[in-house]
């Protein structure tokens, strides 16, 4: 039994997946805890404060939400200026509404046995460590 729990994939994103919605559901604000530190980790550094940062993923403050079984990507404006989000679900401290804080705040030690899927990979697939180190270039929306 103890191989088969070992072999579970984090619940991290299915749980941050159902708050986000009952967030949105009763029309609150979505708040990201991120730890800014995290490897693959893009968000705006001059917003990082003590090594995270909060973000506001309100929908229609968002652009092209996904949040898949590996990371949160989208694209806001800080400042003004658009900027290409990517936090992978290990740097995920919590998500919670803005006007009560109610949500869920993870387990820091739930990723630490996980390697990164990059570092997974067999030879053929060495260019997915760069894909995240992509993430954030800077692109002006016009």
């Amino acid at each position: 039994m103890s191989d088969q729990e070992i072999n579970l994939t984090p619940t991290r994103p299915y749980l941050a997946r159902a708050i986000y919605e009952w967030i949105c559901d009763n029309q609150l604000t979505p708040y990201l805890l991120v730890d800014a530190t995290q490897p693959h980790t893009s968000v705006p550094v001059q917003f990082v404060k003590d090594g995270q940062i909060v973000l506001n993923i309100v929908p229609h403050a968002v652009h092209q939400l996904v949040m898949d079984n590996d990371a949160i990507s989208f694209s806001a404006r800080f400042g003004g200026v658009a900027q290409n989000i990517y936090v992978p679900f290990a740097s995920v401290i919590g998500i919670y509404a803005r006007e009560n804080g109610q949500g869920l705040f993870f387990d820091p030690s739930e990723y630490e046995n996980i390697s990164p899927v990059a570092e997974q990979t067999t030879e053929t697939s060495t260019e997915q460590p760069e894909a995240p180190k992509k993430k954030p270039s800077l692109r002006i929306v016009d």
